[in-house]
């Protein structure tokens, strides 16, 4: 199976493969949080201003973050609502917190040569509104390069519709199974190269719901580059 013929994944099944990953095979979602995390900063490997939200993404976003502030490749980290995360993310947030790491309500960009998007992932359904939206087109306007985080924030996971505003990336690291809303609408034009990272999911769990991954995918690269993308 060439990585173009990937199976993709709704926002629906993200969260079966969750659910299966914690309940059925004990793999808590702080693992996999971390796995991404560590995924996204081996692939960035500059000074990044990393953006959050308030959901698992903004997690994923702030394990990239500590892992590159260890690295000294960390300009930044902005959250709209760092009060608001919970669970995984929250632990994330107080994890950077406790090695010195200031993270900042507003919106910080300047130090930086890339930018990491982690501000919505696959649960969104609407417009970004408020403080959002205006960080995303913030971001788009800042002229730096943008790699997201499963994503670009503001593409519909399922259908490919860019909501207005959503974030151009020039590289979107897809975490474990690309997304469906990649590869279609304005998924090409707005994701850039996407690159499919592992972050142990068990391929039982995709099984489970009758998705077929071939059990070689990661043996050479962890990440995997989705076929040519616009």
């Amino acid at each position: 199976m060439s990585s173009s013929a990937l199976p993709t994944l709704t926002s629906a099944q993200v969260k079966e493969v969750d659910a299966l990953t914690q309940e059925r095979f004990g793999i808590a979602t702080d693992w996999l949080m971390e796995a991404a995390g560590w995924q996204v900063a081996r692939f960035v490997g500059q000074p990044a201003a990393v953006v959050c939200g308030v959901g698992n993404n903004a997690g994923d976003g702030l394990a990239a973050a500590r892992h590159l502030h260890c690295w000294g490749r960390l300009a930044s980290v902005s959250c709209v609502g760092a009060d608001r995360l919970r669970g995984p993310a929250a632990r994330e947030l107080d994890a950077l917190r406790r090695i010195g790491v200031q993270v900042s309500s507003n919106l910080a960009l300047e130090d930086a040569q890339v930018i990491v998007d982690a501000i919505f992932g696959t649960g969104l359904s609407r417009a970004p509104e408020g403080q959002f939206a205006e960080w995303i087109e913030s971001v788009n306007a800042s002229g730096k390069p943008v790699i997201a985080v499963d994503l670009p924030s503001g593409l519909d996971a399922d259908t490919g519709v860019a909501y207005a505003p959503t974030v151009h990336a020039v590289a979107t690291i897809t975490l474990g199974l690309p997304k469906a809303g990649l590869l279609k609408g304005d998924g090409p034009r707005l994701s850039g190269t996407v690159l499919v990272a592992d972050i142990g999911v068990p391929f039982e769990a995709y099984a489970a719901l009758g998705i077929d991954v071939p059990r070689d995918l990661f043996v050479k690269e962890q990440l995997v580059r989705l076929g040519t993308q616009g």
